[in-house]
């Protein structure tokens, strides 16, 4: 029991409450109206100014039941409390307004938008008034049944209303969560891809400056652009992992950004051939075959030593698509056996869509990467 008060005690204020609104000046205007209506009309009623003045000051705590819902429902309970003292000190049954019924929508608010301390502070208040107004009234043990049960309908709506909140806003953090590790792992391809480039460029420029000044210039030139390209796309990647900003997000590259692979001049050379490929494809599709083609571009140019050319070959037949990506460098021992990130990510990518994954040494040499995936994606 402790440890359910503690909790209760530290539970934070409901998060993002709504302004102060149209609606809410409406209720607070139309209860000030009811109150004057029916505290003028209505014939005999005892302390009829003091009772009138205080009812109205329920009309601002109605507008700061969100903002202040521990001081909103402290005062109108508190105004409830000092009407039932009125009606003790003037001897008359019924001193009340029936427009301060209204108090009800203050314990709601106290409930659904305050902090478990504020809770825990208000509740008692609210059932020391309460049984105070049973004492001095007399009623039936049914209507004191009634009108507990009244107030708890309240507090129970308030409190689903809240859980249903804090579990809306808890599915979405997650799902925001899963955006940032989906941009994450884009992040980790693209860099992955430019910093390989980069490196084999550098590795051509070593070879070729001490013989061929011009080409190490422009080898040089290629890699600055590289490293641009990639001070920019991580730039862009951050600032999305770092704000909100999912609208700014750009659309995922697909398999008609794949020329841009090529590289025909390259050591080694990439080659991108595409067959049958000109029919649409669902978005995360299309982007898989892009990421997953990169990323196997970035290992052939980072482990593939010594090999000449790769080869990007993508194809579609009826409701598959197939991507292979092959390279000539010799085959190492034992590789393939601890699949780093790359690999993972990649079958990963292919299995989540329904599809297969396959990577390991060629018979004739070099190494071989094949996704096959569904041309349509069920939900």
């Amino acid at each position: 029991m402790t440890h359910v008060w503690r909790s209760a005690w530290r539970e934070p204020r409901a998060a993002d409450p709504p302004p102060t609104g149209g609606w809410d000046w409406a209720l607070a205007g139309g209860f000030t109206v009811a109150v004057l209506v029916e505290g003028l009309a209505r014939p005999g009623l005892p302390w009829r100014p003091l009772v009138i003045l205080l009812a109205l000051a329920l009309a601002p705590a109605l507008l700061l039941r969100r903002r202040h819902p521990l001081a909103a429902c402290l005062v109108g309970f508190g105004v409830a409390g000092v009407s039932s003292a009125v009606q003790r000190w003037s001897g008359s049954g019924d001193v009340g307004l029936s427009s301060m019924t209204i108090v009800v929508v203050l314990l709601y608010g106290l409930v659904r938008w305050g902090s478990g301390r504020e809770i825990v502070l208000g509740l008692p208040f609210v059932a020391a008034v309460v049984a105070l107004g049973m004492s001095i009234t007399p009623v039936r043990g049914t209507d004191i049944v009634g009108g507990i049960l009244f107030l708890l309908l309240f507090v129970a709506v308030a409190a689903v209303v809240r859980s249903r909140a804090d579990l809306w806003e808890r599915r979405r953090r997650e799902i925001r969560n899963q955006e940032r590790l989906a941009l994450a792992r884009e992040l980790h391809d693209t860099v992955a891809h430019h910093i390989s480039a980069i490196a084999v460029q550098a590795q051509a420029g070593g070879v070729v400056a001490p013989t061929l000044p011009d080409e190490a210039a422009r080898v040089l030139a290629a890699i600055e652009s590289e490293a641009s390209r990639t001070l920019e796309a991580m730039r862009a990647m951050v600032r999305v992992l770092r704000e909100d900003a999912w609208e700014a997000y750009a659309p995922q590259p697909g398999m008609a950004d794949l020329p841009t692979l090529a590289r025909p001049d390259g050591v080694p050379t990439v080659t991108v051939s595409l067959t049958g490929t000109a029919a649409p494809l669902p978005g995360a599709v299309d982007a898989a075959i892009y990421r997953i083609a990169q990323e196997a571009m970035t290992n052939a140019l980072r482990h593939a030593r010594g090999a000449t050319r790769v080869e990007i070959d993508v194809s579609r037949v009826g409701d598959r698509v197939r991507l292979v990506v092959t390279d000539d460098g010799p085959t190492v021992p034992g590789a393939g056996a601890e699949p780093g990130f790359g690999l993972t990510g990649m079958a990963e990518r292919a299995q989540l869509l329904g599809g297969s994954f396959a990577a390991g040494p060629r018979p004739e040499g070099g190494w071989v990467v094949e996704a096959v995936l569904p041309t349509e994606v069920t939900a």
